[in-house]
């Protein structure tokens, strides 16, 4: 028998690899409509490759996933992030968990990800075709089973076949991006991180925690990414011309004025400009005292009053922003959106409209925020589709 997977990004490999592993006399294709498999892999983590998450941190797959998040808590009774772990450090590639749970190849290296994969292709005999894009179910006419992993579609046309053979299509927008904002004060700023920090959309409950990062365009990290995931069609249908809040400590607004009368009185005689409580970088700080005291950001802290405490406490807690568009992770992207998980079998994957054909990875309208988890998502699904295959063949067997 034989298996095409279309797209030879990370999904297609896990596939293709874990298919052959349980059925090796399957004869299986990976087509590439590009001239390069796995490129998405090579840039991602800066290069490093955050493959997964240790999850240690996820109470809810809500928190993590946008979109999508009920069917991968049932798919991960079948494949989780800890079967992920063993299956890269089985397959020579070990792992190292970081503080803030993200998970990367010990070497601090895609190519470690990348070399495993295609080592394994060449092991079982995977053919690899690039330059290849299919554009109807013609194309693959010939094989028994069909799988679909192509990523995401920013602009959609890439999923119009897939919906002329009758799958719903979620229309895709992006989903994981950076803030641009016209305001040269901030972005003067860039380089500058507030490590625990919430991003949000005011009226709304959108919102996005964790360290914010200033740049040269405006506002990034996890928080306005992870913000950027699940305000994604919010965005898109604003144009991405929205108002933006930042709370800038993680502490209440009684909380923060407590500490700043408590400031006060233990460092009566230091100018505000010079010492920060919040653990907020010293030029960030001198921002936003500026911009809440104005001509008075340079007094001693005994000459706070109760209005200079007031305007602080608003702009620590409820700083106001205008969002002038997006800009692109590190040339990194993901969207949500793309087929329809009602078009497809929660339990397998398969198509509900065209017998043998699966779809895994991004190309399912399945996203999560920034920290491993769409990795983690691209090897839950494939590794479901692959155990599907196996199923049906021995099923028509028998």
């Amino acid at each position: 028998m034989k298996t095409a997977i279309i797209g030879g990004g990370a999904a297609g490999f896990f596939l293709a690899v874990n298919l052959k592993e349980r059925m090796p006399e399957m004869e299986v294709d990976i087509f590439e409509r590009s001239q390069h498999v796995l490129a998405k892999v090579e840039i991602s983590g800066g290069g490093r490759c955050n493959c997964t998450n240790s999850f240690r941190l996820v109470r809810d797959l809500s928190a993590v996933y946008p979109r999508g998040h009920r069917l991968m808590k049932r798919l991960f009774h079948v494949f989780d992030h800890r079967d992920a772990y063993q299956w890269f450090e089985r397959h020579g590639v070990p792992l190292v968990v970081q503080d803030d749970e993200c998970v990367f190849p010990e070497a601090q290296d895609s190519h470690a990800i990348i070399d495993c994969f295609l080592s394994l292709a060449r092991q079982y005999h995977v053919h690899i075709h690039t330059g290849r894009k299919i554009e109807s179910a013609d194309d693959v006419k010939e094989y028994d089973f069909i799988a679909v992993t192509t990523g995401g579609s920013p602009k959609g046309e890439g999923l119009r076949w897939l919906a002329d053979m009758g799958h719903e299509i979620e229309p895709p927008v992006p989903s994981l991006f950076t803030l641009r904002m016209d305001d040269a004060r901030l972005t003067a700023l860039q380089g500058l991180v507030a490590d625990h920090a919430v991003a949000h959309i005011p009226g709304t409950k959108l919102r996005g925690d964790g360290p914010l990062l200033i740049t040269h365009w405006g506002m990034s990290g996890p928080a306005v990414l992870r913000l950027s995931s699940y305000a994604a069609r919010y965005l898109a249908e604003a144009g991405y011309q929205v108002p933006l809040a930042v709370h800038w400590t993680e502490q209440s607004e009684a909380d923060v004025q407590a500490l700043l009368y408590e400031t006060a009185a233990r460092q009566p005689q230091k100018q505000l400009t010079t010492f920060c409580p919040f653990g907020l970088p010293l030029r960030l700080w001198a921002f936003l005292l500026d911009k809440a005291l104005g001509g008075r950001a340079q007094v001693r802290w005994a000459e706070l009053n109760k209005k200079d405490v007031n305007r602080l406490v608003n702009v620590l807690t409820n700083d106001s922003y205008q969002v002038a568009g997006r800009a692109s992770f590190k040339d990194e992207f993901v969207t949500c959106g793309g087929v329809s998980l009602k078009a497809v079998n929660p339990s397998t994957l398969e198509s509900r409209h065209v017998p043998q054909w699966y779809f895994a990875g991004e190309v399912l309208d399945i996203d999560g925020v920034t920290g491993g988890f769409n990795f983690q998502a691209a090897w839950t699904t494939a590794f479901v589709v692959a155990d599907s295959i196996v199923a049906k063949v021995r099923s028509i067997s028998c």
